[in-house]
């Protein structure tokens, strides 16, 4: 599974990068505008520190605006890939865009399998399902991960998925057992992974007994 940075902070990407495993970065105009700076000003810098794909939002509402928009966005970077909303005007522009203007396409905004099934019949080149908002009222995020993996499977669609709205290490389990194609976390989350409290501890443990097993050595040696 791949990695994304859900992000629009250039030095959070940095810092991910130090890892070796980042492979990619999801924005939106909420996170960019945190940064206080130019939105294509931000979205320029995040595609020339990243080699993977950067998803980046058209905020347009019909098809033909979409279209002009995401080809204005691609000049930010040859790692562009246009977000598009989950709406009927929305899965009119992608195959516009993905088949005949050779703009990769990520379908955001989506919360149920069957969304999931159109926006992959659309051509889109990711899809991206959200789970914390999900669960937020009471739905089941993890039937949308099971399910959309399934879907995918049966028809051979060739999008790949986006876990998006990841916010905990079970978001993240669920999605590594259903096989996604992409989660896209916080910076948060992303260094959260990297530990458990049994891994301290026995690190901890490992280090107290070297300096014992050097303060014996030297006492002998002496």
């Amino acid at each position: 599974m791949k990695l994304f940075l859900d992000t629009g902070d250039a030095e959070s990407i940095r810092t991910a990068q130090l890892t070796g495993l980042l492979d990619g970065v999801t924005t939106n105009p909420s996170l960019i505008a945190r940064t206080g700076r130019d939105f294509r000003e931000v979205a320029a810098e995040i595609c020339r520190l990243v080699p993977g794909p950067v998803s980046i939002e058209a905020m347009a509402d019909n098809a033909e605006a979409m279209v002009a928009e995401a080809e204005d966005i691609r000049g930010l970077g040859p790692n562009v890939v246009v977000k598009i909303p989950m709406t009927a005007q929305g899965l009119k522009a992608v195959p516009v865009l993905e088949r005949d203007r050779k703009i990769k396409t990520n379908v955001t905004m989506i919360f149920s399998a069957t969304q999931a099934f159109l926006a992959m019949k659309a051509g889109a080149s990711y899809i991206s399902i959200v789970l914390s908002r999900l669960d937020a009222v009471g739905n089941d995020s993890g039937a949308l991960i099971s399910d959309t993996m399934l879907i995918k499977a049966n028809y051979r669609f060739t999008s790949q998925v986006i876990a998006g709205s990841v916010k905990t290490q079970n978001h993240v389990l669920h999605c590594l057992r259903a096989g996604v194609d992409v989660a896209t976390v916080p910076e948060a989350l992303f260094f959260q992974l990297f530990e458990h409290p049994l891994t301290e501890k026995g690190l901890e443990g490992f280090r107290s007994d070297w300096n014992r097993s050097r303060v014996t050595a030297a006492g002998v040696v002496g």
